[in-house]
This record gives structure tokens, C-alpha cells and sequence, in this order.
């Protein structure tokens, strides 16, 4: 199965796909801005790549509970100095976290191979970028939902964008643990992935560090909460999530790996 991204594809449902988050922002809920600096945003994802991720997701905007949105031309500001340097070194694939037609534009047209958007609906201009570029895109379910509900959202996203004629195969769906919902609803979410899963999609699950682990594993510091995510990705993998996003990526794939060994075995 194979997930388009403009002149690059990659294959997904033989083994877990790594997605290493590099957060350009000075306030970010899980690193407190280490990666601000553009020199040091690069090297961090260089070291994420090396540690062996598959997929680079860069994000200049917090999503963390109580952030104060920036402008789209001041996100692509912190975006445009890392994204240019990191795509002159690597061939990887980029993917940019962003829910802003303008930024997505200027992504795609600097390197970029995907669009992470958390916005939560199909906006008509993001989706025209999306058909132009030929681009991945990821959509996420944004808000209070149970597996249901996030299947009927899934399934409307999917007809939404055949109608505005994108390839099923540029489109990757985000359950969106910690988007707005609740404690029970992000578990329930994690548990039962199989029923919400969209046949011939890749599922992509972003839990890495948030507060759902931080409660579940009463750890409230969100750097320290790697045996909970570890826990949480292991019931991921058994349940056929196909990209991880995560923070950690050396040691994180430990669990990952040894959850795919298992998973060989269930009968």
C-alpha cells in the first residue's frame, strides 16, 4: 500500500512508519522551545533521521491547550530558514504541520512532501494546493468524538476530497488524540483503532508525550512520560496504526519494533 507525496512515495502496512516532530516554537508544551533556533532545529531532525525516522514533521505553530495562534506569515517565517536547510541535506521525506493555505503553498513550494493538517475540516483552497502539488495530506479529526464518530468523519473527509479530485492515495487520517477531547474518549480512541480504521488509508496516530499519557501514567513531566507513550504505541502497532508521530525516536523504536514482533505472532 502506498502513500503518494508529490515525486516520492512511501509504503505503508508492512511496518510501522516513524514520523520524528521537530517544534520550531518557543513555547511548545513537550520541548519548552530547545528547537527554536533554526541551526538547532535542523540538527535535531538530522538526529532524528539518523535514530531512524521515516518521516519529519515540522511545526512552528503550538497546538498545546491554551496556545495563542500566530499569523500564517509569521509561522512560515520560523518554517522557511529550517525547511530550506534541512531539505538541501536530506532527501527524507518533510512533512509541514500546518493548517494555513499559505504556509502549505510555500512549503510545498520549498521541499516539502506533505501537509500535516490538524484544522479539523476540508478548507476548498488547502485542497486545491493539495490536487496542484500532488502532495500527501494528512487530515485530522479535530474536537470531541467517539470511534463513530470519527469514522463518519473519516469517511466524509475521503468522498470530500475525491469530489474536489484528489487521489485516494495522497490522503493520510489523524484520530487527533488530545484535539478537544475528553480523558475516556482519547483511550477509547487508542483501543479500538480497527473500528474507525478507513480501508485503503493510512491511519496516522500523534499521542507522543500529551496529556492523556501524563494522566494515564501520572507523570507530569512531559519529557519523562517515554513509558507511557511506549505503552500506548505498543496497543498503536497491535492495532494496525500505520505512521507513529513521536518525539523520541531511539528509544521509542525499541518498543515499536519488539510490539511488531509480537504482533507476527497473534493468531
Amino acid at each position: 500500500m502506498i502513500f503518494k507525496c508529490r515525486e516520492k512515495q512511501i509504503e505503508y502496512g508492512k511496518k510501522t512508519l516513524l514520523m520524528g516532530i521537530v517544534n520550531i516554537t518557543p513555547d511548545s508544551f513537550s520541548d519548552g522551545g530547545r528547537f527554536f533556533d533554526e541551526d538547532s532545529a535542523v540538527s535535531h531532525a538530522l538526529n532524528l533521521i539518523e535514530d531512524g525516522a521515516d518521516i519529519i514533521d515540522l511545526g512552528a505553530q503550538s497546538t498545546r491547550p491554551g496556545y495563542v495562534q500566530i499569523s500564517d506569515k509569521e509561522e512560515w517565517q520560523r518554517l522557511e530558514g529550517v525547511l530550506k536547510k534541512l531539505r538541501k541535506k536530506t532527501d527524507i521525506l518533510i512533512s509541514v504541520d500546518t493548517y494555513f493555505p499559505y504556509v502549505a503553498e510555500k512549503a510545498l513550494l520549498n521541499g516539502a512532501d506533505i501537509i500535516n493538517d490538524v484544522s479539523g475540516i476540508i478548507n476548498p483552497k488547502m485542497a486545491e494546493i493539495i490536487k496542484k502539488t500532488g502532495a500527501g495530506w494528512v487530515i485530522t479529526h479535530n474536537g470531541a468524538g467517539s470511534c463513530s464518530e470519527v469514522s463518519e468523519f473519516f469517511k466524509e473527509s475521503a468522498k470530500k476530497c475525491r469530489e474536489y479530485g484528489i487521489n485516494s492515495n495522497q490522503l493520510c487520517f489523524d484520530m487527533g488524540i488530545g484535539f478537544g477531547k475528553s480523558y475516556e474518549q482519547n483511550l477509547e480512541l487508542i483501543a479500538n483503532i480497527n473500528e474507525y480504521k478507513l480501508k485503503g488509508y493510512p491511519l496516522l496516530i500523534g499521542l507522543s508525550r500529551k496529556r492523556v499519557i501524563g494522566r494515564a501514567s501520572n507523570q507530569e513531566n512531559a519529557e519523562e512520560r517515554i513509558y507511557g507513550n511506549i505503552a500506548a504505541h505498543t496497543v498503536a502497532v497491535l492495532k494496525n496504526a500505520d505512521i507513529i508521530r513521536l518525539h523520541d525516536i531511539k528509544n521509542e523504536k525499541q518498543g515499536i519494533k519488539t510490539a511488531e514482533e509480537i504482533k507476527k505472532w497473534i493468531k
